[in-house]
């Protein structure tokens, strides 16, 4: 990337030279390259220059140096949060980072001894202030949840450290050593501040008390950097601020803090209480009656029949395999071209390409029941009357589950054209409920122009359970051809990038089963795009008994896997004892 100056700010590529670990879950991170120099107090958006992250990262400016050839290097302190800042501290010598910057205003010290206020991470813009302070001119409070980090080359005439944890100084929070009688017996000229936003509220209550001014350093959620987006504005006295740009440091008695009170919760679900031992957590789940040893669910047309992936991945492990898509006669898909790789998706055209129900149940169904996971068979169709004989071939078998599939977008006939209407919804599951006494669950399309409806319609036609998303409506363009990939024109799009709205789509639907009496309420399965245990939480907390995982399975075997660990360990850590303790927590 060449250097664009605009101003005092530029965009241009750093190289990392080392990443220092400092703290538990904090590291240095030190790059050097052609960069305008910073002021106190500036951060930079970052990005590894390979990152798959859309977004670049606002570090604050930790240290500084100008090297004898004129080039600049920073240094950075950085919490390792989420997946940006993991790549971050995850660089290798010489590896190039995406730089902007320096962005923000800055620390301008007032004449006389001031004190310098620094919380956790937040320690490392103060400290890069305190630094080019004149040694002795200042008190440095440190604060941390447990050791102590990033004051060490410091020369404050005071320090005061806390530590939650009491192993590092002072046994306790900020209030154990910022005091108002503090403040008055010290006669700080100014305090600078910086750390998360309960202490800075108590920072700015603490001077305007004892009539000293402040500044403080915020932070934000930011997109641009340069005050383009307002993704980061701060209420302020006068309105709203842009972090980036109008900050990020603020007098103090211009913020405004929120007072925020607790929301509402669903009747019976509340959080475990925040000293909750550590618990052994049961993760398995009955839904309609079916029994599942966990959550985790593979999804139609992405896990085959279950053994595809034998000796890649733990299939005994998860809670079910829903079989690829079923119809009454063996089907060959769609011609041409099947697959295309999005940004963070995948497109597919495949067609519900299947050997059809009876060569299903003589062969690919024996042995999906071997596995301890529970076997769901999903079952689709072109026409009414098949959808009817499919089911009533299953009945006769010993599958635990149906999944009645109304929302393929891949087949010209039948598929999603089932579950874009109530009527023909409530039509296809009314049929299908009178031949079979197998609980089911009935799998919905997200292209529905009212899927609540949609929803509402299957579940007053027998519908046990609900899945929903399936995929949603896509295309691609051969541009070289000038004509679309696919035969079909439109395909199914998948993957992470789905996540939100499938996300969106199942909080609202578990959001509108909490206005029914109980017991017209069913169950509700989540899928679309979920890749970790952090998304099967979120769907968890959005109402859903359980998740199902496709297009991740691709990218790697052990999704589900992975994920039923990372939903054990999180329960465990958190004081969930089971699934349904935390489900619709997030429900207003």
């Amino acid at each position: 990337m060449s250097c664009k100056t605009d101003d005092m700010k530029a965009l241009c590529t750093g190289t990392a030279t080392g990443v220092n670990h400092v703290a538990p879950g904090v590291y240095e991170l030190i790059i050097e390259g052609n960069i305008p120099q910073p002021e106190s107090g500036q951060f930079y958006m970052l990005r590894a220059a390979t990152s798959k992250q859309l977004l670049c990262r606002p570090i604050s400016v930790f240290r500084k140096d100008t090297l004898p050839s004129g080039r600049t290097r920073i240094h950075f302190l950085i919490l390792q949060k989420g997946h940006g800042t993991s790549e971050l501290i995850n660089l290798k010598s010489r590896d190039k980072v995406d730089v902007l910057g320096p962005l923000g205003n800055t620390f301008e010290a007032v004449p006389g001894h001031i004190a310098i206020v620094g919380g956790g991470i937040g320690v490392a813009p103060v400290a890069g202030f305190a630094e080019s302070l004149p040694a002795g001119s200042y008190d440095f409070f440190a604060c941390f949840k447990t050791g102590c980090y990033g004051i060490d080359h410091l020369q404050p005439a005071t320090t005061y450290i806390t530590t939650d944890d009491g192993s590092v100084g002072i046994h306790g929070m900020i209030t154990a050593a910022f005091t108002v009688d503090l403040l008055k017996e010290k006669k700080y000229a100014a305090v600078y501040a910086c750390g998360p936003e309960p202490m800075l509220a108590y920072i700015q209550k603490t001077c305007a008390e004892a009539g000293v001014q402040c500044y403080l350093s915020m932070e934000a959620r930011m997109a641009c950097g340069v005050g383009a987006c307002l993704g980061c504005t701060i209420v302020t006295t006068d309105g709203n601020r842009r972090c980036c740009i109008d900050g990020p440091v603020f007098p103090g008695e211009k913020l405004v803090f929120p007072q925020r009170a607790p929301k509402a919760r669903p009747a019976g679900k509340e959080l475990p209480p925040k000293d909750a031992a550590p618990v052994t957590p049961d993760l398995s789940v009955t839904i309609a009656g079916v029994h599942f040893q966990n959550p985790v669910i593979a999804a139609s047309g992405t896990y085959g029949y279950g053994s595809e992936f034998n000796g890649l991945t733990d299939t005994n492990g998860l809670g079910g395999i829903c079989s690829k898509g079923l119809t009454l006669q063996p089907k060959a898909g769609n011609a041409g071209i099947r697959l295309i790789e999005t940004p963070s998706g995948l497109i597919n055209s495949i067609g519900l390409e299947n050997p059809g129900i009876e060569h299903f149940i003589a062969h690919e169904l024996p042995e999906m029941l071997k596995f301890k996971a529970t076997t769901i068979a999903n079952l689709s169709g072109s026409t009414l009357e098949t959808y009817v004989e499919g089911a009533r071939l299953l009945d006769a078998t010993d599958v635990p589950m149906i999944e009645l599939n109304i929302s393929c977008p891949n087949v010209k006939a039948g598929g999603m054209a089932w579950g874009l209407d109530p009527a023909a919804a409530t039509e296809v599951t009314a049929a299908v409920r009178a031949v079979t006494r197998k609980p089911l669950m009935v799998k919905l399309s997200p292209n529905a122009p009212n899927l609540i409806a949609v929803a509402d319609a299957v579940r007053k036609a027998g519908a046990d359970a609900i899945s929903l998303v399936n995929t949603f409506q896509g295309t691609a363009i051969d541009i070289e051809r000038a004509e679309p990939y696919f035969d079909n024109i439109r395909a199914g799009f998948s993957g992470p990038a789905v996540k939100p709205i499938a996300l969106r789509m199942v909080y609202d639907l578990c959001q509108h089963m909490n206005t029914l009496p109980e017991a017209e309420r069913v169950p509700v399965v989540g899928l679309g795009g979920i890749s970790c245990w952090q998304d099967a939480v979120e769907f968890i907390m959005a109402g859903a008994s359980a998740v199902q995982v496709g297009t991740a399975t691709f990218a790697n075997p052990r999704t589900m896997n992975d994920i039923a660990e990372g939903l054990a360990a999180f329960m465990a850590r958190k004081g969930y004892a089971t699934i349904e303790s935390m489900r619709g927590l997030a429900l207003r």
